[in-house]
């Protein structure tokens, strides 16, 4: 656990990461614009990919952002086009459709094949290679026009979401220039990797035309010379120094502020490096200076409360996870742990007692935070109640997709729980869980 980006269990092979302030600042940028899709009662998810390229897509109701994109971002109105043109995506049914268009190809080439294979039977039993040899063309032409033909289909289904997404940028009031700096961006590292491709084989549009059909259409909204207003410019420049901290090594976040290098950006940015380099009375002292300049952020006493952790000064520590939790502007399952965690750091057992009911809450708002039962875990087996443990652990194992240690530990928790309790049947669930598709 961390006060920085986490990655957490990687869902489909996609390393996930989980960071609470990153988390709530993507949320903002969303919610005007799943509003104006019609998809706020959607159940939609933003969901952080550990991957330094720029690149976004959709899968079922989550979309997923890479943290390169986050960083490569200079507004946060080029983030929020992103996640205008995924809204398009999802609000115009694509995912679904593509799939209808998948199964058409899939059909067309095998209809191919098999006049493929008639024909080279009929230039078999006319003893003609030249029949036999037109039946294979055949085939594989079939082939490529049906994977065309589904590779125009997304090219065009990509347009309709650019132009959603415009149409979703004016209505909450935004400009559309963030899109066209993404698109410019896309061009240009295509240019300079020296790309020559045939346009008829991506399943995007190339960069210029995408970029030549929205020109128009942005230039002629009202609101093209709108920028992002300087305090959410300031959360995203606090967000960008956090993943350069992070994650892109310590001449990053210098790079990405090379133009204000006094600012609070930077200061954040030296806070987080000095804590990962354990000079950890450097990194108080920077996070001291930070609370002064914004004393409610809540993200700033979550990396305080973490250096008091590594530290070794836990009841400091939950002091400031605390202030975090009161200051967040809506309640965050990710901070309940980092709370419960120092909480439990501390050994007292009252405090220990607070920190499994905190844990607990926590893993409440977000079940698929693996790390968090770790400490749930210990929680429970500090006071003594080792059912509850291994249910704790039994719930780790099973949403970090370890089905198999997930079911022995329920199997141990069932053995020292009350049958037919919440708990019991909690662990009964995990044993009982089937994969989908397993025999």
């Amino acid at each position: 656990m961390a006060a920085g980006p986490t990655v957490a269990q990687a869902q489909r092979g996609i390393p996930i990461v989980r960071d609470a302030e990153i988390e709530a600042l993507v949320a903002d940028y969303a919610k005007p614009i799943l509003q104006a899709a019609g998809l706020s009662r959607s159940g939609i998810e933003i969901v952080l990919v550990n991957n330094h390229s720029f690149n976004a897509f959709v899968a079922g109701r989550r979309i997923f952002i890479h943290t390169g994109a986050l960083l490569a971002a200079e507004t946060p109105n080029e983030i929020i086009g992103v996640i205008a043109h995924e809204a398009g995506h999802i609000a115009g049914g694509h995912q679904h459709r593509l799939r209808e268009q998948i199964a058409r190809a899939k059909t067309m080439a095998v209809v191919a094949a098999l006049a493929g294979i008639g024909a080279g039977i009929a230039g078999a039993a006319s003893d003609s290679g030249a029949l036999a040899g037109a039946g294979a063309g055949l085939a594989t032409g079939g082939a490529e026009f049906a994977r065309r033909s589904l590779l125009g289909y997304q090219r065009t289904e990509e347009i309709t979401a650019d132009r959603s997404a415009i149409d979703y940028l004016e209505a909450t009031g935004q400009s559309g220039r963030g899109m066209l700096k993404t698109f410019e961006r896309m061009a240009g590292d295509m240019a300079l990797a020296g790309v020559n491709v045939d346009p008829y084989q991506l399943s995007h549009p190339m960069p210029r035309d995408r970029i030549a059909n929205l020109q128009s259409l942005v230039e002629k909204s009202r609101y093209r010379d709108r920028r992002d207003p300087p305090a959410l410019q300031l959360r995203h420049d606090l967000m960008r120094a956090k993943l350069a901290a992070y994650t892109a090594g310590a001449n990053a976040a210098p790079r990405l502020f090379r133009n204000d290098p006094q600012g609070l950006a930077m200061l954040y940015a030296g806070a987080i490096s000095s804590f990962l380099h354990g000079s950890l009375r450097d990194a108080l002292d920077k996070t001291d200076r930070l609370i002064a300049a914004q004393p409610r952020n809540p993200y700033f006493h979550e990396l305080q409360g973490e250096i008091l952790i590594k530290a070794n000064r836990p009841r400091e520590a939950a002091n400031a996870y605390a202030r975090a939790l009161n200051l967040a502007s809506s309640s965050s399952g990710l901070l309940q742990v980092g709370y419960g965690q120092a909480l439990l750091a501390t050994g007292e057992p009252d405090l220990v007692r607070k920190a499994a009911e905190q844990l607990k809450a926590g893993l409440s708002r977000e079940p698929e935070y693996v790390n968090g039962y770790r400490f749930l875990a210990q929680a429970y087996g500090q006071l003594g109640n080792v059912g509850a443990a291994e249910l704790a652990t039994a719930e780790g194992y099973f949403h970090a997709g370890n089905h198999r240690e997930a079911k022995i530990f329920a199997a141990r928790a069932q053995m020292k729980l009350k049958r037919g309790s919440p708990e019991w049947l909690r662990a009964q669930d995990i044993i009982d869980y089937r994969a989908p598709g397993a025999k």
